[in-house]
Order: structure tokens, then sequence, then C-alpha cells
């Protein structure tokens, strides 16, 4: 997009010089035949200066309307999106407050409208169907983790609160780790219970 506005500008550029150039050329011829003749010959150099501004007008005007070109821009043809994006470029080139309202809302669309890279990833509606299909999910996995919990077996006897104070007893007994453990002198640890 970037290297279609330099082109655009480029070819904006060139097109002003050429214009001046032009003028430039006019004034020169006009004076040089005002200096031959006793009468001046302002009418040649005005209606080639009326000419040069019905051409440059002319460029302002589309072969594709500017009215609703948020619809019609994804069927039209990268030709005829570059001639628009040309044809936007010359009129923003002019003062913008003589631009309508029409080819302001296309310049904008044409610069920053959801189309090429900016098409949003997201279609409407899609966020919510995706939190739906979350919460669904959610629901049907809790549903299976209970069916699931509810139809195991009980928890095995190692894992009751007795059997751990015993375990711890019987460690103590056994002089297991003296040094820092549960045979230790102080010793203020839970041992092996675990269970609450």
């Amino acid at each position: 997009m970037q290297a279609l506005r330099r082109v655009g500008a480029t070819t904006l550029r060139t097109s002003s010089t050429t214009l001046s150039t032009s003028q430039t050329l006019i004034a020169s011829f006009s004076t040089s035949s005002s200096a031959r003749s006793p009468a001046p010959s302002s009418s040649s150099s005005a209606s080639h200066a009326a000419a040069v501004s019905n051409s440059s007008s002319g460029a302002g005007q589309s072969i594709i309307p500017l009215s609703n070109i948020q619809a019609q821009w994804d069927s039209m043809t990268e030709q005829e999106q570059s001639l628009v994006h040309r044809q936007l470029e010359t009129l923003q080139a002019k003062d913008w407050r003589s631009l309508s309202l029409d080819e302001k809302r296309a310049a904008y669309y044409v610069s920053f409208g959801p189309h090429g890279a900016r098409v949003p990833v997201t279609k409407a509606g899609e966020p919510s169907k995706v939190a739906l299909a979350v919460v669904a999910l959610l629901a049907v996995s809790s549903a299976l983790w209970a069916v699931a919990r509810s139809s195991a077996n009980p928890p095995p006897k190692t894992l009751t609160k007795e059997w751990e104070q015993a375990a711890t007893e019987k460690a103590r007994e056994a002089k297991i780790n003296p040094i820092t453990g549960l045979s230790s002198e102080g010793y203020k640890g839970k041992g092996f219970v675990q269970s609450k």
C-alpha cells in the first residue's frame, strides 16, 4: 500500500512539475510574442490556461463513482482500486475544505478502511460463539469429572490420619534420621502426617 502511495505521490509531483514547466513556457512565449507584435496576445495564453485547468479538473472526475466506495471496493480489480487511489490522491492535494463529504469518506475508507491487511480476523458474533463453546466444554468436563469421581474406589487405608501417625511413631522407634529428622532432639515437625 505504501509503495502505491509512493508511486502516486511521485506521479503527482511529476505532473505538477510538468504543469509548472508548461506554464513557464507559456509565460515566456507570451512575453516574446508581445515583444514582436504591438497588441498583446493574451487570448492564446488564456485559452491554454483554461485547457490546462480543464485537463486537471478532468482528472478529478472518475470513471468509478466515489459515492459508495465501501460497497464497491471488494468487487473492484486491482487496476480499478489503483485508479481510485490515484484519483483520491489528486483530490487530496487540493484544499481539504473543497472536497465533498463522499470524497472525504472515500479517502478515509481507502486509507484506513477494513480491507486488505486490515480485514478483521474475527467476524461479527464470533467471540460470543467462542465464549459459549468454552462454557459448554467446561460444563461437559465438570460433569465427566463428577461421574468419574463418584464411581472411583474409596481412598486407601494408608492415607488416613491414624495410619500416618502410627507410621511416624514407628519411625521414631526405629530412630530414622536422628540428626535433623523425626528422631532428632527437639523435632517439632508433623512427621509423616499429611492428612487434615
